[in-house]
């Protein structure tokens, strides 16, 4: 065979080894590794609006403002809300040119070759269980607002046990096994209960606005307390800038941090491989998605933070509900748990079926065991389904995991930068590709979508990066002590 043909890497070296994106395509028909495509465009906005309107717009919002940015905290949004377009665009691209399941990881296969595609798909590994353990965490908090009768933990002796958020694990365990077209129907319901409260609190909250709450739109700075050392951005420990709260730094580490309400429309990119028509239904499926959250969390902002003083809203407990609270409108904290509870279970389940969908292409692949890839007969991973939920549930139920959301988000801005050069590569390397999306004006866009996520990045804790690093240096011990001898890939070069 010769290395110009398109099913042959060109590399020598095994950790360069790309897999063609005709062999991606080609695997899909395996037998015994195939998913059954059900997913239409207007599923996978679904998807990406059940998992990016969650914890995000419910907390995050009010703990940014108050601690973080002020009332500029609606910008700060508009601007993840930029690095996640310019990135959308490149997942777009690959995602119609290659609608084959693992997203990024298969990406970076193709583009990078064998070892960054690892890199990727361990790190997208971390990122989607703690999100998926988290998240679970933050449903059962909720259990106890909606049902006052009911707690979410139980104490066994010195162990407390987090039942609710092991139970809402298990259930969605259970639902995704069966098939993908349910797990859009369930979220479908769900969101338009978590949209709807959302306009609630647009509506309602509106009345309450005083404008003098928006003055000054940008806080002074004032210096942070308790960040220095490991806990200062990297930034600020590079430069010797600082840490500051409010104020320009406070700004753009509140884009850092409200990064990770946006995060998971990237989760609709590893669906690819269940969609009727990828080429045309998974671009709409991302920038739809995008769009509509994008709209609703600068809509939330603005009325939260003209409901009441962004002081008022300082603190680790301050939610929605904080700021309707204040203004004697107690009532509408039930309906804002509500859509809180509501929607928190359609973020479980999505993230949960990212993660299963990027085990199941590294399975199929050989880099994690073959056997873990078989599909039942819902065309479903069955088996990793089942150990992923067993995993997040066990993480969900007994570990205090806290608050993870750096921790998150700085796989996916990895995982965004990635994305972001590969499409240039291949644009340059298999230019007669068929697209069903093209990124314009390539290269600035997708080199504007790593710069912004390296500033986002960067703009992460130092400890962030430290625990980063510590679980890339696991994976490479992974990757060289089974990936490398069992890749279908270097079988496959070594038998041609």
């Amino acid at each position: 065979m010769s290395v110009d043909e398109p099913n042959v890497s060109a590399s020598k070296n095994p950790l360069l080894r790309t897999k063609s994106v005709e062999q991606s395509i080609e695997d899909t028909d395996e037998p015994d590794t195939k998913l059954k495509k059900d997913l239409t465009a207007w599923d996978l906005t679904v998807f990406g609006v059940a998992v990016v309107i969650g914890a995000g717009i419910f907390t995050l919002t009010a703990r940014t403002a108050g601690n973080v940015a002020g009332p500029s905290v609606s910008l700060a949004f508009v601007l993840a809300a930029v690095a996640c377009a310019l990135a959308a665009l490149c997942y777009a691209e690959f995602s119609s040119t290659v609608p084959v399941a693992g997203s990024a990881y298969t990406y970076s296969y193709a583009t990078f070759g064998e070892l960054a595609a690892w890199i990727i798909g361990w790190d997208l590994t971390l990122e989607f269980a703690l999100a998926v353990s988290v998240v679970a965490k933050g449903w059962s908090l909720y259990v106890g607002e909606v049902f006052t009768a009911l707690q979410g933990t139980v104490n066994i002796g010195s162990l407390e046990f987090d039942w609710a958020a092991v139970l809402i694990i298990l259930v969605l365990t259970v639902i995704i096994s069966t098939g993908t077209k349910l797990s859009s129907r369930v979220s479908a319901v769900v969101v338009a209960i978590k949209v709807g409260v959302v306009l609630f609190v647009v509506v309602v909250g509106a009345s309450f606005i005083k404008t003098e709450n928006y003055s000054p739109y940008i806080p002074p700075a004032q210096p942070s307390e308790g960040k220095d050392g490991i806990h200062q951005s990297l930034f600020s420990f590079l430069t010797g800038a600082g840490d500051s709260t409010y104020g320009w730094y406070g700004l753009l580490a509140a884009a850092s941090l409200v990064f990770f309400a946006f995060i998971g429309f990237d989760v609709v990119a590893t669906t690819a491989e269940e969609t009727k028509n990828p080429q045309k239904a998974l671009p709409r499926g991302i920038f739809g998605s995008l769009a509509i959250v994008t709209v609703l969390y600068v809509a939330v902002t603005l009325v939260l933070t003209g409901m009441v003083p962004y002081t008022d809203l300082s603190g680790e407990k301050a939610t929605l509900a904080t700021a309707f609270a204040l203004n004697d409108a107690e009532w509408a904290q039930k309906i804002i748990s509500i859509g809180a509870l509501a929607g928190l279970t359609t973020v479980v389940m999505v993230l949960f079926l990212g993660q299963t969908r990027v085990l199941f292409a590294m399975s199929r692949d050989g880099l994690l065991p073959r056997r873990l890839a078989h599909t039942g007969k819902h065309g479903t991973p069955v088996r990793i389904t089942v150990l992923v939920g067993v995993v997040c549930a066990l993480m969900a139920g007994f570990l205090p995991i806290g608050t993870l959301e750096e921790m998150v988000n700085i796989g996916t801005l990895f995982a965004f930068v990635l994305v972001s050069i590969g499409v240039i590569i291949l644009r340059r390397t298999r230019p007669d590709l068929p697209r069903g999306f093209t990124v314009p004006l390539v290269p600035l866009l997708p080199i504007l979508s790593v710069l912004a996520c390296l500033w986002l990045m960067v703009n992460l804790s130092v400890e962030t990066w430290l625990r980063f690093l510590v679980w890339m240096a696991l994976g490479f011990v992974v990757y060289f002590a089974y990936g490398q001898r069992h890749s279908v890939l270097g079988q496959r070069n070594r038998a041609g």
